[in-house]
């Protein structure tokens, strides 16, 4: 009757991986701090021209973002900047308008 337990147990324990199911990341669009979320905004300015200066380093560490507009309650201009990736083959995502349920929320960029 022991054996039968302990070996159960095991049983039990060894499946427990099988139970874990997928985990997807969730993708929250939160607000840039202190902007207005609204469907009634203007549409933003044309883009400003940038100088693009010389990267800092490798162009394969380094990445240019360029420069945006920003909803702040108006439009803000982001200026561009060298960044460096978080890791190889980091893709960056510009911020954009997104929309959640039927409201368009501003999402800031970042590394993907």
């Amino acid at each position: 009757m022991k054996t039968s337990t302990i070996i159960r147990n095991l049983l039990f324990a060894a499946s427990l991986p099988l139970f874990a199911g997928c985990v997807e990341r969730e993708v929250v669009y939160r607000p840039v701090p202190g902007a207005v979320v609204t469907d009634e905004a203007p549409a933003p300015p044309p883009p400003q021209t940038e100088v693009i200066t010389v990267a800092p380093g490798p162009l394969n560490v380094w990445f240019w973002a360029p420069g945006c507009w920003e909803w702040r309650g108006h439009w803000v201009w982001t200026g561009g900047r060298w960044m460096a990736r978080p890791h190889a083959g980091a893709v960056w995502i510009a911020p954009h308008w997104g929309w959640r349920g039927h409201h368009r929320l501003w999402v800031g960029g970042g590394w993907r």
